[in-house]
């Protein structure tokens, strides 16, 4: 078994090993990750903290020992909490971080981060500021970044800055947590799913207070949400049908 870590800004995760393959995550700076498969241009890779696994190019990740992958896995992380920052290295060569990139602090990639960090669980109410901070970032399938974020990503990563570990995709998050039975029971911060003509949970939002929710449809928007679903009210319609309402926290 082989490890590695991301030193770079944002790397791509695909489904297959071709450049031109469908985009299913992405890597952020300082995330560690187990190479399950190296071939000659490409290594297949599993992300621990929520089990993605995807292809990317050896040309764009660290390899590291199993040593070194475990000091970080002990070690809680610290995340950075700008939407934009750099990480300087030894030889003063900066590296551009995005929000909720991981901060390594190890000999495998030394670097000094200035800049607002955050570490550990935080409050529940803090998931929505956090939100926030991703208001008007532009969809994109597979993307976790600001620049570029889709709805399970945008759940992923507000959770992930406040300590709490998601899976990938808005299916896999269902199952997580505690199901409410009304939208009456929940808090802002809870996750509301939505499903499509077939019963396939394609969709997931963060609640908000008096039923409002922020979600990824188009762009990070925020929307009415009552017992049917998802109200756009510039399009005076329905655009997710609400399946369940769960309690992360």
């Amino acid at each position: 078994m082989q490890y590695g870590i991301c030193p770079l800004s944002l790397v791509p995760l695909r489904q297959s090993p071709d450049e031109t393959s469908e985009m299913t995550s992405q890597l952020l700076f300082g995330e560690h990750f187990k190479v399950l498969e190296s071939r000659k241009h490409w290594s297949k890779i599993r992300v621990p903290t929520d089990r993605c696994e995807g292809w990317i190019p050896n040309n764009q990740l660290q390899f590291i020992t199993k040593e070194e992958f475990e000091a970080i896995e002990e070690k809680t992380s610290v995340l950075s909490s700008d939407l934009i920052g750099f990480a300087e290295r030894p030889n003063g060569m900066l590296t551009a971080i995005l929000l909720g990139s991981s901060i390594p602090f190890t000999k495998c990639l030394p670097v000094t981060v200035d800049g607002n960090k955050i570490t550990g669980k935080q409050v529940k109410g803090n998931l929505i500021n956090t939100a926030l901070l991703y208001l008007n970032s532009p969809e994109l399938k597979g993307g976790k970044s600001p620049f570029g974020i889709d709805a399970s990503g945008f759940a992923q990563m507000v959770y992930k800055i406040n300590g709490y570990n998601l899976l990938r995709t808005a299916q896999e998050q269902a199952k997580q947590g505690e199901a409410l039975s009304f939208v009456e029971e929940s808090e802002p911060g809870d996750l509301a799913f939505f499903d499509d003509s077939s019963g396939m949970i394609n969709h997931v939002g963060i609640i908000m207070e008096n039923n409002y929710i922020i979600h990824v449809n188009g762009l990070v928007r925020i929307d009415r949400i009552d017992h049917t679903g998802i109200f756009n009210n510039e399009l005076r319609n329905y655009s997710h049908k609400l399946r369940v309402i769960k309690k992360i926290i």
